[in-house]
């Protein structure tokens, strides 16, 4: 059998999955692209998480990719301006409940940044300046708890306004426009 492997610039609003089986409306990721019978998302992005999402029909990559031995990157706009303390807070490890129960995040990158990339896109508008300021912080992790990364930037005193995935393994969101689907040839890890 022949697989199909693409990548999605997953826009906000949208959730991870074919199927909703509640009766309120949710917008689905068949809606974008008409993906062949079997496509399954790699992982998840919550309906506010927007950003790269690979999808497969071949249940073999995706839990190739699930793995904790592979990165990914996520770009956090968070509520003011984020310290560098805060950054190195969050590279250590944070405490987060996970089902009702503290978890202690495992050590990961993350960094400051400056400049945002282009390709990410305006967005949804969150706020505007009279709320107060915000930042942007990359954080890089090999795990993937429920709403993880915003967990963990509350728990740093920071909370998360926009969550981009920018990269999983070594594939990059760049490139993509928001709501855009490239097929691709195969999904490459970083293992």
């Amino acid at each position: 059998m022949n697989h199909r492997h693409f990548m999605l610039h997953k826009p906000h609003g949208y959730l991870s999955q074919f199927v909703y089986e509640l009766k309120r409306k949710k917008k689905l990721l068949g809606e974008l692209y008409p993906f062949p019978e079997g496509t399954m998302a790699i992982g998840r992005l919550d309906e506010d998480s927007e950003g790269l999402l690979l999808l497969t029909t071949d249940g073999k990559v995706s839990e190739q990719v699930r793995r904790k031995t592979v990165e990914k990157e996520y770009y956090a706009q968070v509520d003011g301006i984020i310290t560098q303390e805060a950054v190195d807070q969050l590279q250590k490890g944070v405490e987060i409940g996970v089902n009702g129960t503290k978890y202690l995040t495992r050590n990961c990158t993350s960094k400051l940044i400056s400049v945002l990339p282009d390709y990410i896109g305006p967005g949804k508008r969150i706020r505007d300046e009279r709320h107060g300021p915000t930042s942007w912080v990359s954080i890089t992790v090999t795990e993937g708890k429920f709403r993880q990364v915003r967990k963990m930037t509350a728990a740093v005193g920071f909370p998360t306004l926009r969550l981009v995935r920018v990269r999983v393994g070594e594939m990059q969101l760049e490139g993509l426009n928001t709501g855009e689907v490239k097929e691709i040839e195969r999904i490459i890890t970083n293992e």
